[in-house]
């Protein structure tokens, strides 16, 4: 089981120099984003803390995030593609090209739709139309959420399905599941982005963090030795078979905010 934060040593603490994050229910709360995690994330990159949004939001929201918050980048839609602001202007890459991915999410899109029709009152979320690749259905972004029984047995049909061939891959987080065609997800999409942006080589895992509130970000807690949840994961830990190695007091932002500064104060 994870420990609490205050077991984080002041020298794991320290070694971080790259803060990978998910953003629903871990930079914000309960449909908002609190002024305290703003706070922390400027005070982050004051400290030379390099915080990445790795999500699985649309690349309508990503674009927003990346040009206005005090980030190094945001990896979007589960690892479809990032975006970064910098002095060279603003810049997004994909692991697929972006027209074929556009091609293989609107046939995704007509499998789902006969899916759902098994599922009265479940639809695509709101901000379908500004995804470049996957495709998210609602569980509970601005509506009642959908019982977990039935949104357990809504992703175990979906990851039955294949796609001109090509298992459909499906993960859930705390509003959506989100489905998609393709070889990326959050943990080879973030190795990638590191590899691009840092001196990988020389890189050690223990300078990358992660911290994260859903089931989709357990394949980030098995990739790094120190990871973190905040406190609103804690119904979730009995289905992770890779739990963070810590949980914050504060449930999502402010969980986050409780995070930065600890790192803050090591430096």
């Amino acid at each position: 089981m994870p420990k609490s934060l205050a077991a984080l040593s002041h020298a794991q603490a320290k070694e971080i120099q790259w803060l990978l994050t998910d953003v629903d229910d871990t930079l914000t709360w309960q449909g908002q984003l609190p002024p305290e995690t703003l706070d922390a994330l400027s005070k982050l990159q004051k400290a030379g803390i390099k915080v990445v949004a790795v999500t699985g939001a649309c690349a309508g929201w990503c674009d927003q995030i990346a040009k206005l918050w005090p980030l190094h980048g945001v990896i979007g839609e589960n690892g479809a593609f990032w975006m970064q602001k910098n002095e060279s202007g603003f810049h997004t890459h994909s692991l697929s090209p972006l027209p074929a991915m556009r091609v293989q999410q609107q046939a995704l899109i007509k499998q789902l739709a006969q899916l759902l029709r098994d599922y009265p009152g479940i639809d695509f979320a709101s901000d379908q139309d500004f995804r470049f690749c996957d495709v998210a259905i609602n569980l509970g972004q601005d509506r009642v959420p959908v019982e977990a029984d039935i949104a357990a047995k809504l992703l175990s049909d979906i990851h039955q399905m294949t796609l001109n061939g090509q298992k459909v891959k499906a993960t859930q987080s705390s509003i959506h599941i989100n489905v998609w065609v393709g070889e990326h997800s959050k943990r080879i999409s973030s190795e990638h982005y590191l590899k691009q942006h840092s001196d990988f080589g020389s890189l050690s895992l223990s300078n990358v963090a992660y911290v994260g509130d859903s089931l989709n970000d357990e394949s980030m807690f098995e990739w790094l030795p120190v990871t973190f949840g905040v406190n609103n994961i804690t119904p979730l830990l009995g289905k992770l078979s890779s739990p963070p190695s810590f949980v914050t007091a504060g449930n999502g932002g402010y969980g986050f905010a409780e995070l930065a500064e600890m790192l803050i104060n090591s430096r």
